[in-house]
């Protein structure tokens, strides 16, 4: 993964800044002064118990949108796995459908499972936040930013599946998840790559516009192997393509998926275009069925790539419905 690195002396004094903070803060506050314990996303995921109320360090991409505050790598399956909220008196302004007021601050500091969450609010924090909040760089579809987090980790209640599998769930939307409640943000990237789909979303059918309200997904919900995969091979020579024609990226994943010769799709219209993202509408007559398909340049693949400039056209979503 393409990590930023501080060097020479202004990453001392970056260094030599933040520990004199952690000092400071330790004094402040004693009971906050433990060290802590470097892990990995897939690591929290693999074993959310092994790490049950533990302060923890993490890199990864944050995810914010209409009921979605997650934290994800997408070097591990499955997407909202661990949700986030913050410490302190601040609160996330996560928006939910049934209840949800997205409130940005709360009444009393933040305490769960009888642990208090301090937060630690300084220019990264607020950068991070300002980051992660309307109005987003990709309009409606929410915010990916990248980030380190520091916070205490809850895994939840331990659930068992009928396919022998185990869960960790209770918090979040709807009880999806385990927890991280942040108390620091110790760097984020700012978003300045520029053509890159920072969204967090992809766009959705217009259900008001279909004669019938039956839209089945053609994309899976977590298609990151997929679209890294995409990006190796047009790195490789073999889809160089990839890069610079979005419309025969959506054309040749559709085909791909309606198992039909790319040839027979002719027509594909452009609906919408927004920075790294473009979305597509295709009317099949033979099937009487419409197609949508969402090509996009997403920002979280560049600390995939071998050049963060250069990233592959590929396709986040696609949906098929009835005309």
């Amino acid at each position: 993964m393409y990590q930023r690195e501080h060097s020479g002396f202004f990453g001392r004094a970056l260094y030599f800044s933040s520990s004199m903070l952690a000092i400071l803060s330790c004094f402040a506050a004693p009971g906050f002064c433990k060290e802590s314990q470097k892990v990995t996303i897939c690591q929290l995921k693999k074993n959310p118990d092994a790490y049950n109320q533990k302060l923890v360090e993490v890199v990864g991409f944050v995810s914010h949108d209409f009921e979605d505050f997650s934290l994800f790598d997408p070097e591990c399956p499955s997407r909202y796995d661990i949700w986030l909220e913050y410490g302190g008196l601040a609160a996330s302004g996560t928006v939910y459908c049934c209840g949800g007021a997205g409130q940005r601050n709360r009444p009393k500091p933040l305490v769960v499972e009888d642990i208090p969450i301090r937060l630690i609010d300084n220019d990264r924090f607020r950068e991070f936040d300002r980051l992660v909040q309307g109005p987003f760089r990709s309009g409606k579809h929410g915010s990916i930013v990248h980030a380190v987090l520091v916070g205490r980790f809850f895994a939840g209640r331990e659930e068992h599946f009928q396919n022998g599998e185990r869960g960790f769930r209770g918090y979040g939307h709807m009880g999806c998840c385990s927890l991280l409640a942040i108390e620091e943000i110790r760097s984020v990237d700012a978003q300045d790559r520029p053509g890159l789909d920072y969204g967090a979303s992809p766009d959705q059918p217009d259900l008001t516009r279909l004669r019938c309200g039956t839209v089945r997904d053609l994309v899976s919900l977590d298609p990151y192997k997929e679209i890294m995969d995409a990006q190796e091979r047009a790195e490789l020579g073999e889809r160089s393509w990839a890069f610079e024609d979005p419309q025969r990226v959506a054309a040749e994943s559709l085909a791909r998926m309606l198992k039909i010769s790319e040839d027979s799709i002719k027509g594909m219209r452009k609906a919408h275009t927004a920075e790294g993202r473009i979305l597509y509408e295709w009317k099949s007559d033979g099937k009487r069925a419409r197609y949508m398909i969402v090509a996009s340049r997403p920002y979280w693949l560049s600390f995939y790539s071998r050049d963060p400039r250069k990233v592959a056209w590929v396709v986040i979503a696609a949906y098929e419905s009835c005309t």
